[in-house]
């Protein structure tokens, strides 16, 4: 995983810990100095600042951050303070909530994490809820989407570059057969796509686009209008094989509507800037012809708009 840029100047977590604890004294809140401090510090550093600040003043950072805030900065900041697995067992929780449900975030989870990550939310999500997120997933959907969603979940793929050409033939044999069968809840269709690795995937869907004219995204995307299961197998494929396409793709829609969509944007910066932020906002720049930060600021403001653009990278320290 990528890390943020951090100065070699960065003060300890006991420093941090103490401008914090600093910026919550007094009359009123000091955002300011909140985001100049997390906006700035990677995984490893905010989970030191949190196990320094809990130690110093016998209070969880996260819930003093939660007292002080409100509104989609306070979001945007607890987001980007949780450990990685932790906050994706929050947001996995979250998307399976009845008035948040958000199978996407499903999605975005089990298909663009490394497979020991997803192993881990799933560890942090047993330790904060008490049950496992193969339950709830089950619990929650139903169908189609719960044959598909819960193997997402349940995998731990191989991670490594080898590829079995004969196999992505026949595999993408059998993929182009499903689809022209419009048999796409097909057991087969669904063991390839939640059990092989990337790479293996990734031969067979080159393997099926060079023999068949069409990306099966493509195939997949004329019946898929008023499908939420084909929307959403879609997706499933774009975040195995191309994840800055999708999140390209959340980031346009969020900003794009009729009202900002601030949850997507949120999730999206939050979750990616420590991974794979760059290849997105090279993506966003090609599909929209302007860069991301000025997208972000023309629609939205405050303290949540420097939240934002300072964990694109163009904050000032």
């Amino acid at each position: 995983m990528a890390s943020l840029k951090v100065p070699s100047n960065v003060p300890l977590p006991e420093e941090d810990a103490e401008q914090l604890h600093k910026a919550f004294s007094g009359w009123g809140t000091n955002e300011k100095l909140i985001i100049s401090i997390l906006a700035h510090r990677n995984a490893a550093q905010r989970s030191l600042i949190r196990s320094v600040y809990a130690a110093t003043y016998n209070e969880d950072l996260l819930k003093a951050l939660d007292k002080e805030l409100s509104s989609d900065f306070e979001r945007a900041v607890m987001l980007w303070t949780l450990d990685p697995s932790e906050r994706d067992a929050y947001l996995a929780k979250e998307s399976t909530k009845m008035f948040t449900k958000n199978n996407w975030v499903l999605v975005e989870i089990a298909c663009t994490r490394p497979a020991l990550e997803l192993f881990k939310v799933k560890q942090a999500y047993q330790a904060r809820y008490k049950k496992s997120l193969e339950e709830d997933v089950a619990q929650h959907t139903s169908g189609d989407l719960r044959k598909l969603l819960l193997p997402l979940v349940s995998t731990f793929r191989y991670e490594g570059d080898d590829v079995n050409m004969m196999l992505a033939r026949s595999e993408a044999k059998i993929l182009h057969e499903k689809v022209s069968e419009k048999a796409y809840s097909d057991d087969d269709l669904i063991r390839i796509l939640t059990t092989r690795s990337k790479a293996q995937l990734g031969a067979t869907l080159n393997h099926y686009n060079n023999e068949h004219g069409n990306s099966i995204n493509k195939n997949l995307k004329e019946e898929s209008d008023d499908n939420d299961y084909l929307k959403l197998l879609r997706a499933v494929i774009t975040c195995l094989t191309y994840p800055e396409k999708h999140f390209e793709k959340v980031l346009r829609l969020s900003i794009n509507k009729m009202g900002t969509d601030e949850w997507g944007l949120t999730r999206v910066v939050t979750t990616r800037t420590e991974v794979d932020m760059e290849r997105i906002k090279e993506e966003y720049q090609r599909r929209n012809s302007i860069p991301l930060d000025r997208a972000i600021a023309k629609d939205t403001s405050g303290d949540y708009e420097d939240m934002l653009v300072a964990l694109l990278g163009h904050g000032d320290v």
